[in-house]
């Protein structure tokens, strides 16, 4: 399994900052400072701690729009965006739920980010939001039109959360094929749900067969690293590295730095 470079760094962890809940969402409190603060304060945590890459996202959003968020989330997740880049001078990324890629690619290209996390992508799958359809062609041809293209679009297949009986005959493998064929700068491979690991076998089927970048979206822990640090070439880490290793939870630098401790002796 040839490893792939992603955003020039080999084998880089990418940190996740979720973002408190953002102004119109049932759960914002009404302090739009403290949001922007407490994502930069997170940011310096991982860059201390050695951190590659971050990303961005709006999780505690609850309960997500499908594919359609208004201009106050895309334009206060710029903001942010850019703010954490600028904070940790670290290459950063952005995710927008539910499926608001294109919302997600705006926001990106406006704050200088590097990538974005795109669901539903290819084929379609039923989400807790209801059925997500592949949006690869429309998101590709927008990006093209905002002259976007050194922005990457790293595509989850068979995503958590959801349910894949529409698509219960396509393998994984061939999922995979269809996003590098759809031109996906690299796919993401996830648990069932959140925190919860990925399947290794798939994970190495996959790297097996496909040439873009293979990542690791779910379930990484300091205890399991060692199994998956070969099979992969990025490592999205979100629940592990919060309090109690809750997504709900802040960023924990001792988490954070006893992961990192572990990678660096693989590395």
């Amino acid at each position: 399994m040839k490893e792939k470079k992603v955003l020039g760094i080999s084998k880089p962890i990418i940190g996740v900052i979720h973002v408190k809940a953002l102004p119109g969402t049932p759960n914002f409190d009404g302090d739009v400072k403290n949001i922007i603060e407490q994502a930069k304060k997170e940011s310096l945590i991982y860059k201390n701690n050695g951190i590659d890459v971050i990303a961005i996202e709006n999780m505690h959003d609850v309960p997500y729009l499908k594919r359609k968020v208004g201009p106050e989330i895309i334009s206060f997740m710029s903001i942010i965006g850019y703010e954490v880049k600028n904070q940790a001078e670290l290459p950063c990324g952005i995710q927008i739920l539910a499926g608001a890629n294109k919302e997600a690619l705006a926001a990106a290209h406006s704050a200088g980010l590097d990538f974005i996390r795109s669901e539903g992508f290819v084929f379609a799958h039923v989400a807790d939001e209801g059925l997500m359809e592949s949006d690869a062609g429309e998101l590709l041809r927008y990006r093209k039109q905002i002259g976007a293209e050194d922005i990457l679009i790293f595509t989850d297949i068979k995503k958590k959360h959801s349910s894949h009986s529409i698509t219960s005959d396509v393998e994984i493998v061939e999922t995979a094929k269809a996003a590098e064929f759809f031109l996906s700068d690299g796919v993401i491979l996830t648990g069932t749900s959140t925190g919860k690991e990925t399947d290794i076998d798939e994970l190495k089927k996959v790297k097996d067969t496909v040439n873009i970048p293979v990542l690791i979206g779910s379930g990484l822990t300091a205890d399991n690293i060692e199994k998956y640090f070969p099979a992969a070439d990025a490592f999205i880490v979100g629940s592990h590295f919060k309090f109690d290793g809750s997504w709900i939870n802040e960023v924990d630098a001792d988490r954070v730095e006893v992961l990192m401790n572990e990678i660096n002796k693989l590395r």
